[in-house]
């Protein structure tokens, strides 16, 4: 079910994109982190941002 309210399409686009991802254990964290909130490393990358289907 698509949503069709641009305010709450805009937050929920932004609670499942604007994080990063541990490259170590995987666990998602906050875009502020700089250390992970799981398994402590400093290895974090922004998540992918594009949209569309997975290859």
């Amino acid at each position: 079910m698509p949503i069709a309210d641009p305010q709450k399409r805009q937050l929920a686009v932004q609670r499942r994109l604007m994080v990063k991802i541990c490259m170590k254990c995987g666990a998602r964290n906050p875009i502020t982190a700089t250390r992970c909130r799981k398994c402590g490393s400093t290895a974090l990358r922004l998540k992918n941002r594009e949209l569309g289907a997975k290859k």
